[in-house]
């Protein structure tokens, strides 16, 4: 049932040890993707960062060693707007790990560049970042997921903004209209239809992997600013990421329907975790409502087939 909190307010240490496991969070260096990557850690995991900018690589790897000396993490380059250095890092990844990768955090994310941008691929920027990339990656890991003793286990971090969001799967680079808002909510329910029609395609197929969705409510980041900006915020992106702040919670905070879906026992396959609290903003995580166009079968199934076909990746 949406908005029920799980085992009265989850948090990091009602979660199992990782000792063993290998996690990967994308977009790992700040935000969620970094207190996500800092949870998996702090459980034992050995924990890959990935992220475009090798010194925020750096500093995120420092700080996390400064509180935990013991954490066993690493830094690897990732520029999910090249399929290219998907294809390396999902390379690279799986050879230092001898085929076996654990958990998978689809995290990063881009939002709202105020004019339509493009991939070096040509695809629109917010839907080739925030999901093209993370199904070419997710399909360059599957053996690699499937691997993992009792199933890998594949996060895919989507948001409230897929309320108001509609599939078009003839105009999914919005070519024919840009809104910056829209593109985004657009490429966040792309996200949480993979998620589902992941699952769906794992239970059909029996591979040996759970796919589960979740999102952080209103945490506060640097996502807004850096998006809407432009990677410059002005006097109203400024007024806005105030207004924002106001009322998110911390980044720690959102990270934990994230962490909960990435690590707890209970987590089910096809769900959708996120904050229990005010319109599913902040709080305790929970289960999360999801809305009829991401349910749908048949837009998980035509959204399947498009991506195989941009990304040229597949699931056997």
């Amino acid at each position: 049932m949406a908005g029920t909190t799980v085992k009265n307010g989850w948090n990091l240490a009602d979660a199992p040890s990782l000792d063993g496991k290998v996690a990967i969070v994308t977009g790992a260096t700040g935000g969620l993707g970094y207190e996500t990557a800092l949870g998996l850690a702090r459980r034992g995991a050995t924990t890959i960062l990935a992220g475009r900018n090798p010194d925020k690589g750096a500093q995120a790897l420092s700080r996390i060693r400064r509180d935990n000396p013991a954490a066993k993490v690493r830094f690897e380059r990732l520029d999910l707007a090249s399929l290219a250095s998907v294809a390396r890092f999902a390379a690279a990844v799986s050879a230092a790990q001898d085929g076996v990768i654990d958990i998978l955090v689809n995290n990063a994310g881009v939002m709202a560049p105020p004019t339509r941008q493009l991939t070096e691929d040509g695809f629109e920027r917010q839907i080739g970042v925030n999901y093209l990339a993370h199904f070419a990656l997710t399909a360059r890991l599957k053996d690699a997921l499937w691997a993992a003793p009792g199933g890998g286990r594949v996060v895919s971090v989507a948001s409230l903004a897929h309320r108001r969001a509609a599939l078009d799967l003839r105009d999914l680079q919005s070519e024919r209209s840009y809104g910056p808002m829209h593109a985004y909510g657009r490429s966040k329910l792309a996200m949480l239809i993979f998620a589902i029609e992941l699952q769906r395609q794992a239970e059909q197929n029996r591979w040996n992997l759970l796919s589960i969705a979740a999102h952080p409510g209103w945490a506060r980041t640097d996502i807004i600013g850096n998006g809407m900006g432009g990677g410059g915020p002005g006097l109203k992106e400024q007024l806005i990421a105030g207004a924002f702040d106001l009322v998110a919670q911390s980044a720690r905070d959102g990270a934990l329907p994230l962490l909960f879906a990435a690590m707890a026992r209970e987590a089910k396959g096809g769900a959708y975790y996120g904050p229990t609290g005010w319109g599913e903003t902040r709080g305790a995580p929970g289960l999360s409502r999801i809305f009829p166009q991401a349910a749908d079968p048949a837009a998980g199934a035509g959204l399947w087939a498009l991506s195989e076909k941009l990304t040229g990746q597949t699931f056997g």
